[in-house]
């Protein structure tokens, strides 16, 4: 008791100052201590006791102390500790103040509230870390569970100190909030919703952390880095980012290539328009000739024999090469894609692999690529894609086919230097 009244009797007795005022400015130099002190003591806490809790955690084997530091659980405490301390003084600080002394422990009664939200988030953050370690929830919208808890708490907080400020009973508070529910309901409704979502998504396992996803009504193609209770994170692959309400997830549609990721291959499924006019019938000079390409010359050879067997054997006027069964430049190009294709060493076999016609157009016949690369990687899959269709560009003139083009504005001026 003698040592709250240091300052005051310093006044007093040596610096002759009347008492009240003495009694003011033992207030403030006990404030003044008090700040002093506990400001030190948390400088200490951070530079001694964290040095010392880093050298014990770097022993350990487990990962969770460490993740513990890293979001300053142990500081947040040392903040409790410091307010808790710091109202055990009030007492002895407003000695002379009753009127000071309450509302003293109010402010710091709010103050530890605080310090308690903050040192609660700091664990649950630890907690979402090192459930992230884990294999099972890697992939896991944690944040979301947090930020959730995170609201409820600061809004339970928020009610806390407002009672503890006003001399309210908590009970009416609460009786408040009910009457203010559907306000509530309606300020939160992001909120709220986005935990819906988020709940759905865990369960359905709709989408994970680092999926690639295409959502083209808000413009996203790319990896998800982060999923919270009110928006999803895209990384597209520009490097731009787009935020996606949490709930559009449920509620909209979108592209998740997880499933591709996790196939054989990745699909190919790209055409190019082969000119009408340039689809004949082959006559016998050019079998001859096509039977020189090594990968069609066995096929060219046995379906051509078939094929004049079964004109002899029906006696076909060959004559005329529309008569009978005959082979098409094209019919037999489709067939040299396949067997390309076949022996590509970067074509999943095991999955869809075939060569089609689609319906002609006035831009002619789409020849189209259906296969599966064995590389999902974005990168490589464009180049083995690039590689085929330079082939299938660079093949079709042996085939006396012709790749459609639109005139351009130099093919018009030949057609006219011409006239």
């Amino acid at each position: 008791m003698e040592s709250t009244k240091l300052f005051y009797n310093l006044y007093t007795n040596t610096f002759h100052i009347d008492k009240t005022t003495a009694e003011y400015l033992n207030v403030i130099s006990n404030l003044i201590v008090i700040a002093i002190l506990g400001y030190l003591i948390y400088r200490l806490v951070k530079l001694v006791g964290s040095k010392m809790i880093r050298k014990i955690a770097a022993k350990t084997k487990t990962e969770f102390d460490d993740i513990l530091i890293k979001n300053k659980v142990f500081l947040n405490l040392s903040r409790v500790v410091i307010f808790m301390i710091t109202y055990a003084f009030l007492e002895y600080i407003f000695i002379d103040f009753p009127e000071l002394l309450n509302h003293g422990k109010k402010i710091i009664n709010v103050c530890i509230v605080i310090s308690l939200i903050l040192l609660i988030k700091s664990i649950l953050s630890s907690i979402k870390d090192y459930l992230r370690t884990l294999t099972i929830f890697k992939d896991k919208p944690l944040e979301s569970y947090v930020q959730i808890f995170m609201v409820f708490l600061w809004l339970v907080g928020l009610i806390v100190s407002i009672s503890i400020l006003s001399n309210r009973p908590l009970a009416r508070f609460f009786t408040t909030l009910g009457a203010f529910s559907a306000v509530l309901l309606l300020i939160f409704k992001d909120a709220i919703l986005g935990f819906v979502a988020s709940i759905q998504i865990s369960v359905y396992d709709t989408v994970r952390l680092q999926d690639w996803i295409t959502m083209e009504k808000y413009g996203a193609d790319g990896n998800i880095i982060e999923i919270n209770l009110t928006s999803v994170i895209v990384q597209n692959f520009d490097n731009t980012i787009t935020s996606i309400p949490t709930y559009s997830l449920i509620s909209d549609s979108f592209k998740n290539w997880r499933a591709m990721n996790n196939s054989g291959g990745r699909r190919i499924k790209r055409a190019v328009s082969i000119k009408m006019s340039s689809i004949k019938f082959v006559s016998k000079e050019d079998l001859e000739k096509l039977k020189k390409i090594e990968l069609i010359g066995s096929y060219v050879r046995d379906k051509s024999n078939e094929i004049e067997k079964f004109n002899l054997d029906h006696n076909i006027n060959k004559k005329i090469l529309i008569n009978g069964r005959n082979l098409t430049n094209f019919g037999i190009f489709r067939k040299y894609i396949d067997l390309y294709l076949e022996q590509h060493p970067k074509i999943n076999k095991e999955l869809t692999l075939m060569t089609r016609q689609l319906t002609p157009t006035s831009k002619g016949i789409p020849l189209e690529i259906y296969a599966f690369s064995t590389n999902k990687e974005w990168v490589i899959y464009e180049r083995i894609i690039a590689d085929i269709f330079d082939h299938i560009c660079a093949s079709v003139s042996y085939f006396d086919l012709e790749i459609f083009e639109s005139p351009t504005g130099n093919d018009i001026a030949q057609i006219n230097s011409f006239k």
